[in-house]
């Protein structure tokens, strides 16, 4: 299968932002007098909605999630936002994509305004046509929705050469609800297991690997 069009995922698959996220979970949980000492606890909420994680693992109600969101957002803005870093091999991987005329865009669940910022300021902006992110009031958050108004942003295109790019279930789950084939990236923040049981029709081992699954379809 050739593509032409490629959607990724910014966290845990462009960018290794876990620093920058657990740093601002810790900041919002410490208003609600919970402390968490081992980081890597927190990992999990690397990807999915902020909402949907704090509800889930801090049982938060939906009045306490959207207040942690807040706080998180406190701390993000100030410092978290660029205590992140590019994955080797990314800049290259994106370049050779748009060498080969391919349309780049952003499919991720966090904020338009953080989004471009990260992409900015790491020096990723410029390889993108089309920037798909979550709203900040958080009426399109969910991976779904989001891949869902690219789609309509990008028009009446071929389903078949568009390949969404991830390193969690949720980018896996969001591509299949749009009947939009998908890769799940093993140098982020998703299992192998997760992304085999979520149903990903590749995995790939480094940024290189996505550029030969090109190759290999021409």
């Amino acid at each position: 299968m050739e593509y032409k069009y490629y959607l990724f995922d910014l966290d845990g698959t462009l960018t290794d932002p876990g620093i920058g996220i657990t740093n601002s979970v810790m900041h919002a949980l410490e208003k609600f007098g919970i402390h968490v000492s081992d980081r890597s606890e927190l990992y999990p909420f690397i990807g999915p909605p902020l909402t949907d994680s704090f509800r889930k693992y801090f049982d938060f109600t939906e009045e306490q999630a959207l207040q942690a969101v807040e706080y998180y957002r406190e701390y993000f803005r100030a410092d978290g936002i660029f205590e992140n870093k590019v994955y080797k091999g990314i800049p290259e991987m994106l370049g050779e994509l748009k060498a080969g005329n391919a349309v780049i865009a952003l499919s991720t669940s966090k904020p338009y305004e953080f989004s471009v910022q990260i992409l900015e300021h790491f020096g990723l902006y410029q390889y993108f046509d089309y920037i798909g992110a979550a709203t900040m009031d958080g009426r399109i958050s969910r991976k779904a929705d989001v891949i869902r108004h690219l789609i309509d942003e990008l028009g009446d295109i071929d389903m078949e050469s568009v390949l969404m790019v991830g390193d969690r279930d949720q980018d896996i789950d969001g591509a299949k609800a749009n009947s939009l084939h998908c890769a799940g990236v093993l140098w982020g923040y998703g299992s192998k297991d997760e992304l085999m049981n979520a149903g990903a029709d590749y995995l790939l081992a480094a940024p290189s690997d996505l550029i030969n699954i090109q190759k290999e379809a021409k």
